[in-house]
């Protein structure tokens, strides 16, 4: 055991602040993403795993060689990379005559699978093959998904989570409208999936608000779903857990209404208004000779004393 941790000790600054960061935090980093190829793979999965990670630079890891791999049989190599890069979201191509032009998009929780969905290139238009302007490195794209069975279908609500975290890019706190620059369009339709990438124009439309143009930037697919493996409820319920640190706490009283105003609630004793310091004006000074109702009733009412 001495030597065990004499082993995983730092000696030097630059491996204490590499264990350090790899350490669980409060609010965790940005998700990174690996790209591996698999043992044998096409033209067009290679060209698709290239399009991709130019989707995801700079949060993006890509293995150039190839890698014996299947993730649907061992997923040790793929938690061993996971490791080894810290990414908790990875991509993998392969070919083969039973399953040809094969992606598999898949997350790791705690450095182990927790789901993998394959899905099968159909149809694919590369960014080479549109001859358009493409948007900054980093552009955090706008995700849409269309299609009834993103809501109804299990299998897709689980892919439409995948896909989300995947592709969704850094958090921000607020986004202007000329930072819209991206969108990425997902739709359900008969068991297939379609993938499509704009670009956002804002162009001159008379008035304050612009008129917004979709332009075709690439890359663009045409999925059909083949196998999945999706974690269990009570596994998926605990890696969506939140430390308490992280979460909000509840302030008691405080409301907002549907236009976003700030409302609070406040609890007090019951006042007497009769006594109530009113404002001191001039006109309601009292009198000389003058009484008040009350002042009177109270006069009555005391006892008379002979002398």
């Amino acid at each position: 055991l001495q030597a065990l941790h004499r082993i995983l000790k730092a000696k030097t600054r630059r491996s204490k602040r590499f264990l350090q960061s790899r350490q669980p935090k409060l609010t965790e980093d940005q998700k990174s993403s690996m790209i591996i190829r698999g043992g044998n793979t096409s033209q067009t999965v290679s060209q698709a795993l290239k399009d991709v990670y130019a989707l995801k630079k700079p949060n993006a890891v890509l293995y150039k060689r190839k890698n014996m791999v299947r993730p649907f049989d061992d997923s040790t190599a793929l938690e061993f990379f996971s490791k080894k890069s810290d990414c908790s979201l990875f991509l993998f191509g392969s070919h083969n005559k039973k399953r040809p032009n094969n992606l598999i998009f898949g997350r790791m929780f705690d450095f182990h699978v927790l789901d993998m969905f394959e899905l099968g290139i159909e149809r694919f238009v590369s960014l080479r093959d549109v001859k358009t302007d493409t948007c900054p490195e980093g552009t955090k794209p706008l995700l849409v998904f269309a299609g009834e069975l993103f809501e109804t279908d299990r299998e897709h609500q689980r892919l439409r989570s995948l896909l989300t975290d995947f592709f969704c890019g850094p958090r921000v706190s607020a986004v202007r409208l000329a930072g819209l620059e991206h969108v990425l369009h997902f739709t359900a339709l008969e068991g297939k999936i379609y993938m499509r990438s704009y670009k956002v124009l804002l162009k001159k439309s008379g008035c304050r608000t612009p008129r917004i143009q979709l332009q075709d930037m690439g890359p663009s697919f045409d999925f059909v779903m083949r196998r999945n493996h999706m974690a269990s409820d009570d596994l998926y319920k605990t890696a969506h857990r939140q430390p308490r640190g992280v979460k909000p706490k509840k302030k008691k009283n405080i409301s907002h209404d549907a236009f976003g105003t700030r409302l609070g609630r406040l609890h007090m004793q019951k006042q007497d208004l009769d006594k109530l310091q009113t404002r001191k004006m001039k006109g309601l000074r009292k009198r000389r000779g003058e009484q008040t109702a009350e002042t009177a009733a109270a006069a009555a009412k005391a006892p008379r004393t002979d002398e």
